[in-house]
């Protein structure tokens, strides 16, 4: 709800917007009142003819109008008030994941984010197109019309002053079930959504393995969830307006009651002062009612903003670049991690204190068991992660220092599945140097480095068969290769391989080592290693454990004085030797 009323606090201008045009409604509708009774007074008491009205006829036309424009511009403000804020959180939503695009991109969940951005911010417009300027217009027209009882009968408003808190107070009662139910229904929404998306991608994977059918009913249950939680939302939006039915309906004839008994048995009240009760407590009660209605739909929204800023509140902080420039010496620079820590959030793995230095050229390893932190260290380094404490620093200087777009340059990444565009051969190789002119020359040259040439001379179209998705399939080995032509084709100073040979035949793997070896004579190698080969040919090994440097050197220094590497290598001899 703070969140929802600090946004409507910044659009002053539409407040007193709908405000003007509450207080218009509100005259209007007292003014309607004062012309219907008029006019019934003079034709059926005074038994006055049809032209002696003709006016009042004629000034009730203009009121009816005027109620009617200015009813639908209030509505209109609220729907542009609702525009506004679906606007400020989509830009809220999207700026976030696209400043922190790698973060993002590894939390996953795409389908919920989807529908974060698309349905859930929809969800936001009711507190403002209903709502708001129904709470706004309640506020001065329930008031302006009770003044106008009191001004004619105080019994009758008396009465509407004790009935009328009762639709507030059930209004509160009910409307706190109706929250808790509405983030229950956002919930099962984006958990359905989630989960249809991930079926999507995964649909040839779970044909091969025959769980289409069981991943058909799951999807089919956690439909129902949401129907379920639907459901109970509008059960609670019925039962809401039967309370306030039953209120108005009892204060409308309370009020009756009382007129009546004064006008008929005691004949103390005029037929006008009744007349003018009776035709404004009907609107009276509607405006409560009115909010009272809004109010329920508002409590979805309010829902909806607390589950987008929980979302926002999540995310990890935005990384902030610099614009030093790097050296433009031809050699790589130096790289020291200076306390390096990183979470991923409370009870969650984490690195810590991580401390070492590599020269330029040097080949470094990182090896450790099964989720100790090799990969997030190696994000860490490519600053793809923001450290939670201590730094990276490039050349004695703090990487987010440096331009964003000149360290990247001057780095390239390759993954276990490097990750392949739709789109031709040609195309997801010339990516690592987007805007230059390649010549064929130079593509050729790459594509023979990477091992390449013979695939590409079995294709009928060549470089621009299309491959990934829609396009021609790829062996992990083939994908490796493409990763490798890009790493060729950019030259970089930093090369960082996450376990490389995990997976390969052992020619992708002889051509992967050529490759490393050749690349190693212009750049820095940082490698998340498995092969014994690999380990030994390293100018530093880090060793770690849990998130723990536990030992740093040669592999022969990591021997002698480091009892948790030795005892890897000897748990994985037969995997690693070579």
């Amino acid at each position: 709800m703070k969140q929802l009323k600090d946004i409507a606090k910044k659009h002053k201008k539409d407040t007193y917007s709908l405000s003007f045009t509450a207080f218009v409604i509100g005259a209007m509708t007292v003014t309607q009142a004062l012309l219907i009774v008029s006019i019934v007074m003079l034709i059926f008491l005074e038994e006055k003819s049809f032209s002696a009205v003709t006016s009042q006829l004629a000034t009730l036309l203009v009121v009816f109008s005027l109620r009617g424009g200015f009813s639908y511009i209030h509505g209109k403000i609220g729907i542009g008030m609702a525009s506004k804020a679906k606007n400020h959180f989509r830009k809220s939503l999207i700026t976030q994941y696209t400043n922190n695009p790698i973060q993002t991109s590894i939390k996953g969940q795409s389908g919920k984010r989807v529908t974060l951005v698309t349905d859930v911010v929809d969800e936001i417009d009711p507190y403002f197109s209903k709502y708001y300027p129904q709470r706004i217009l309640s506020s001065i027209v329930s008031l302006m019309l009770l003044a106008a009882v009191f001004w004619q009968n105080w019994v009758s408003g008396v009465i509407m002053l004790v009935t009328a808190p009762l639709i507030p107070i059930f209004m509160i009662i009910i409307g706190k079930k109706t929250e808790k139910k509405a983030i229950q229904q956002l919930e099962k929404l984006t958990s359905l959504a989630g989960k249809f998306l991930d079926s999507l991608q995964g649909l040839i994977t779970l044909k091969l393995f025959g769980k289409g059918r069981e991943e058909a009913a799951a999807i089919k249950k956690s439909s129902m969830e949401y129907r379920t939680a639907t459901m109970d939302v509008l059960k609670f939006a019925f039962l809401s307006s039967l309370v306030l039915e039953l209120i108005s309906m009892l204060g409308i004839a309370l009020i009756s009651l009382e007129v009546g008994l004064r006008l008929v048995v005691y004949q103390n009240i005029s037929f006008f002062a009744a007349f003018f009760v009776l035709a404004i407590a009907p609107e009276f009660y509607k405006t409560l009612k009115d909010v009272g209605s809004a109010f329920h739909a508002g409590k979805g929204s309010i829902a909806a903003a607390q589950k987008i800023v929980d979302e926002l509140e999540e995310s990890d902080q935005i990384i902030q670049w610099g614009n030093e420039q790097l050296s433009q010496a031809a050699g790589p620079p130096s790289i020291r991690l200076n306390n390096l820590s990183f979470t991923y959030g409370e009870d969650h793995f984490s690195l810590e204190g991580i401390d070492a230095a590599f020269d330029p050229y040097s080949q470094i390893a990182i090896v450790g068991p099964s989720g100790s932190g090799k990969t997030s260290l190696l994000h860490l380094i490519a600053g793809m992660y923001l450290p939670s404490t201590g730094e990276v620093l490039i050349n004695n200087q703090s990487l987010f220092n440096y331009d964003e777009g000149e360290w990247f340059d001057k780095l390239i990444y390759i993954s276990q599945d490097p990750y392949i565009f739709s789109g031709t051969i040609k195309d997801n190789i010339l990516i690592a140097c987007p805007g230059k002119n390649i010549s064929q020359e130079v593509l050729t040259y790459v594509l023979e480095k990477a091992g390449l040439t013979e695939l590409i001379g079995q294709l009928e179209d060549g470089t621009n068969t299309l491959i990934g998705e829609g396009g021609r399939g790829l062996s992990g080995g083939e994908r490796q290769r493409i990763a490798l032509a890009r790493a060729f084709l950019k030259r970089p100073s930093i090369i960082l391989f996450d376990e490389p040979t995990v997976g390969l035949d052992l020619y992708t793997e002889s051509i992967l080592q050529e490759s490393i070896k050749e690349l190693a004579q212009n750049a820095t190698i940082i490698t998340v290693a498995h092969r014994l080969h690999t380990i030994k040919q390293a100018d530093c090994i880090l060793y770690l454990e849990k998130g723990t440097l536990i030992g740093k050197g040669t592999h022969q220094e990591l021997i002698e004085n480091t009892k948790d590497y030795l005892t890897m290598l000897e748990e994985q001899q037969g995997g690693i030797a070579g």
